[in-house]
């Protein structure tokens, strides 16, 4: 079957010139298409580009959820990190300092005694500066964080350890006898002296302290009451034992104002001032032992008696 033609007429109106153009039927109908299809086409490319795209992005939005959600947590566990840090800095900077009489007291402490409140040594920790300067300028988040937490962690770990050694402070100071235990005046001294009936050389293991019959006797540290029964040349006698070794005794009481096994804080009255046992008046036999050795209790005693 022949190709049907067409013939197109092209008149210039001003010359009057008639040009004729033959166009075939099905060249024409594809050249047509063509130019039509070029948009279409186009359409589709940048509608396939465009759905390419939102794909990627959608991918990439699930994946900055995830990082989003691991640094909130990531975040939420380093500041409780930082507020147990500063609650345990707020904790050591109320407790670290002690009473300048408490102070003094512990300083005249035996070694042995001091040796039993401070802790070992340390694990040291890497300096903050050497931390940050590890840091590349190109480290990811998910490093900087692990390195700020580790660094935080290790901080915690050394606080606590600070912590401790405060808390045996404490417990020293608050095992160490510094306050007198009654008041009065000074007869007796630790040391050498003649025995107070025979005159022959003697050596007396704590202080007297001369007052009236019937005053009262203070704990000199917190303690545990240990004996409080009548012991021979002691009389009437009390012995507290403190921790650290630390113990003291009190001698010649007219009565007991605790019992054995009871939990005594410094300040407590303990018992009375008496002449029991084998004592020339009314006084109060008083000494420190350390590991079961007395020792001079003036050495200790830098506060005086609570009223």
């Amino acid at each position: 079957m022949r190709a049907r033609r067409f013939t197109v007429l092209i008149a210039d109106r001003s010359t009057g010139v008639v040009r004729r153009l033959g166009v075939s039927l099905r060249p024409a109908i594809a050249l047509t298409l063509g130019i039509l299809s070029v948009p279409v086409l186009m359409g589709l490319g940048a509608k396939w580009s465009a759905l390419t795209e939102i794909a990627q992005l959608r991918s990439a939005n699930s994946l900055l959820q995830v990082e989003n959600g691991n640094y909130r947590q990531a975040t939420g566990e380093l500041t409780t990190q930082i507020q147990s840090l500063e609650g345990v800095i707020d904790d050591l900077g109320q407790r670290a300092t002690l009473a300048p009489e408490q102070a003094r007291a512990i300083q005249k402490l035996p070694a042995v005694v001091k040796s039993h409140a401070v802790g070992g040594v340390a694990e040291p920790n890497r300096a903050i500066s050497e931390v940050v300067s590890s840091l590349s300028p190109l480290s990811s988040p998910e490093d900087t964080f692990g390195v700020l937490r580790d660094l935080l962690q290790g901080l915690e770990s050394r606080l606590t350890y600070v912590r401790r050694n405060v808390e045996k402070r404490e417990a020293l100071a608050a095992s160490t006898p510094s306050i007198w235990p009654a008041h009065g005046w000074l007869t007796g001294t630790f040391g050498g002296r003649p025995d107070p009936f025979t005159g022959e050389p003697d050596f007396h293991q704590g202080i007297d302290i001369s007052t009236d019959k019937g005053n009262p006797v203070y704990a000199t540290a917190d303690g545990t009451v240990e004996t409080a029964a009548p012991t021979g040349d002691y009389g009437n006698l009390i012995e507290l034992t403190h921790g650290f070794g630390l113990s003291t005794r009190y001698g010649h009481l007219c009565r007991f104002n605790v019992h054995a096994g009871q939990q005594i804080g410094r300040g407590d009255i303990i018992g009375f001032v008496g002449s029991t046992g084998r004592s020339t008046g009314a006084h109060l036999h008083y000494e420190i032992l350390v590991n079961g050795r007395q020792i001079n209790p003036l050495q200790l005693l830098t506060q005086a008696a609570t009223r």
